[in-house]
């Protein structure tokens, strides 16, 4: 029995070859909502939307331009402000990303609202598929396209869903920029 476990395991179709690995896109841009937490101040406002001109407003710090920052670089840069207008002494800062409005991934075709949706860390094609409604009832759910943007060139692969649904396959990781297409059905 565990030898057929494991014979099962490793007969696993690997994740679609000619698909580069996705970029992790981790810079904060236009429109991208994060949490920022300082520790012992429970009463700042925590949530945060980047403006048209890449900056947010934080309290005691004024506006600051945080736009093309990784989420570290933004807590370090509020941490010293804070302690440059020595509002506190040696305050605790963290950063972490909510949604990345500013970097998207299109799904098209045959599901239920077709259109550009926010990148949220970790997403996969089925988390896309799912924020797009999920199929709609002529979708071919073995000829889902992805298209990738990767060293200067366009890659394209097309996958099974029933695949990852059926474990055959992992689900695949998707990057700032991505487009998905879902096909009609052959009746």
């Amino acid at each position: 029995m565990l030898a057929l476990a494991l014979a099962a395991c490793s007969s696993r179709t690997p994740q679609p070859a000619n698909l580069p690995a996705p970029v992790e896109a981790t810079t904060i841009g236009v429109g991208d909502v994060f949490e920022l937490r300082i520790v012992g101040e429970d009463k700042l406002p925590s949530t945060f939307t980047v403006a048209p001109d890449g900056t947010v407003d934080f309290p005691y710090v004024k506006r600051l331009k945080v736009s093309g920052l990784e989420p570290q670089e933004v807590a370090e840069l509020v941490r010293a402000k804070l302690m440059e207008g020595q509002v506190l002494t040696d305050p605790s800062v963290s950063v972490s990303i909510k949604e990345y409005n500013s970097k998207r991934v299109e799904v098209l075709g045959e599901v239920q609202k077709p259109g550009s949706l926010p990148l949220q860390p970790g997403m996969t094609l089925l988390r896309a598929i799912s924020m797009a409604g999920g199929f709609n009832s002529i979708a071919d759910k073995d000829r889902v396209t992805i298209r990738r943007k990767s060293q200067g060139k366009t890659v394209f692969t097309t996958v099974s869903v029933e695949d990852i649904i059926d474990n055959k396959i992992p689900d695949v990781p998707l990057q700032a920029g991505d487009s998905i297409h879902i096909a009609q059905r052959v009746f």
